[in-house]
């Protein structure tokens, strides 16, 4: 019971040990290994809780570790590779007195805090989220680099090369962490089509995306993820 009671944990500090080593390639402008290590540690965050509650030792010390985690890698990565990614063309957009600029990325960073803490005592989201979950935040922005690195869209490269352009991806991404929207959960607690027809219906769109679009395909997914919850909120209001 001793070993079963700290694997959860261990694999949380594992999700954390992902994340300080995306920091690393992040800070070396490696954006693609800091993708790999984000990913990892999501991974990893999504099995500390479901063998916490295999082995039903699921406790606050648990859910305490696995915020501080994901605010490392799922808030202080992203918020860093937006950093990068602006500080590369802030010159021409900011001259001057407004060098500071990039500095606003981590706006991103402040936005995930603040919605960890909340989810920590909003029991309002047990079975299904309010407001973006910082994994999928983390994925969309840390996304945007590698979409700049392999596409030939010249409109794509205008706009992510843009540091305004950056600044409102930066501002709706704080924002949709912490709105006030209904999205649903993926996980599947019944083996029911009908009441999972939501969660197959995005899973199978979302690896169609990332077939056809690569990476690409993740920030389209994310944006079909808010827009396919918005849809159904509206259909279970009515």
């Amino acid at each position: 019971m001793t070993i079963k009671k700290h694997i959860p944990n261990l694999i949380t500090l594992l999700n954390l040990f992902c994340g300080c080593i995306a920091l690393v390639f992040a800070f070396n402008q490696d954006f693609e290994m800091a993708f790999y290590f984000v990913c990892l540690g999501i991974f990893l965050d999504f099995f500390d809780g479901f063998f916490a509650r295999l082995f039903n030792v699921a406790g606050p010390l648990g859910l305490q570790l696995d915020s501080l985690a994901d605010m490392v890698t799922s808030g202080v990565v992203p918020g860093l590779v937006m950093f990068q990614m602006m500080i590369s063309h802030a010159s021409t957009a900011a001259p001057g007195h407004l060098q500071f600029f990039p500095y606003l990325g981590f706006i991103i960073t402040l936005g995930s805090c603040y919605r960890l803490a909340n989810f920590n005592i909003d029991t309002r989201q047990t079975d299904s989220f309010i407001g973006l979950p910082t994994p999928a935040n983390a994925l969309f922005i840390l996304s945007l680099p590698l979409v700049l690195k392999y596409t030939d869209s010249l409109v794509l490269i205008e706009l992510l090369t843009n540091p305004w352009f950056l600044l409102i991806i930066t501002g709706l991404s704080a924002f949709m962490l912490n709105a006030e929207i209904p999205l649903f959960s993926l996980k599947i607690k019944k083996l029911s089509f009908k009441e999972n027809m939501l969660q197959i219906i995005f899973l199978i769109c979302s690896l169609l995306l990332l077939v056809f679009f690569r990476y690409l395909g993740i920030p389209l997914l994310i944006l079909f993820y808010i827009l396919l919850s918005v849809l159904n909120n509206k259909v279970r209001n009515k």
